[in-house]
């Protein structure tokens, strides 16, 4: 059965994104933080969009190892990403490309499938996606890199449950910037 990982950069109030879908309040990552998050695409085999992180995913990393001025870890992500497989979930879009599949149905139902095989760890990505899965029960661990800015609104990380989901710590580390990264494991 394969591990479902959802994390994400998250300011210190809970929001993944500001007010009107603002993703400039964090900043550019610290070259240490980029890389986590490179070494975790990495170690995954999957990963699961919604639409909406799709489209912001998707309009730069195709291409992201070509814009000028790019770092070797920028060139390495956006050739890992292109390389992954992926699997959007959406029912308003038609066409997905970039090693990746597109599922238009019931995504509950598509992730317990996916979860059942055999296989790597498997990532999620988008607020209302990774809602779903955990009402669902289905998200064993959730990384949090929080940055310190108040945004006040927006797309939280976090929707709300119908029951309490019981989390262990497994891992805190910090990154330059005050950025706190900490790693949770669904107690079941």
């Amino acid at each position: 059965m394969r591990k479902l990982i959802y994390g994400m950069n998250v300011s210190l109030d809970g929001y993944i994104a500001a007010p009107g879908d603002d993703i400039s309040w964090g900043g550019p990552p610290s070259d240490e933080l980029f890389q986590f998050w490179s070494d975790q695409l990495q170690a995954t085999d999957l990963t699961l969009y919604g639409r909406k992180l799709w489209q912001t995913m998707s309009s730069h990393w195709p291409t992201g190892d070509q814009q000028p001025g790019v770092t070797p870890a920028e060139i390495e992500f956006a050739r890992r990403w292109r390389d992954m497989s992926k699997v959007v979930f959406s029912s308003t879009i038609d066409k997905v490309d970039w090693n990746t599949r597109l599922v238009t149905g019931d995504a509950v139902a598509e992730i317990t499938l996916l979860k059942a095989e055999d296989g790597g760890p498997m990532d999620i990505g988008g607020a209302t996606l990774a809602g779903a899965a955990m009402r669902a029960g289905l998200i064993d661990e959730y990384v949090l890199a929080t940055t310190p800015v108040l945004v006040g609104g927006g797309t939280p990380f976090f929707s709300a449950l119908d029951n309490w989901v019981n989390l262990n710590m497994v891992e805190t580390r910090t990154f330059p910037g005050g950025v706190i990264l900490t790693r949770y494991e669904t107690r079941r």
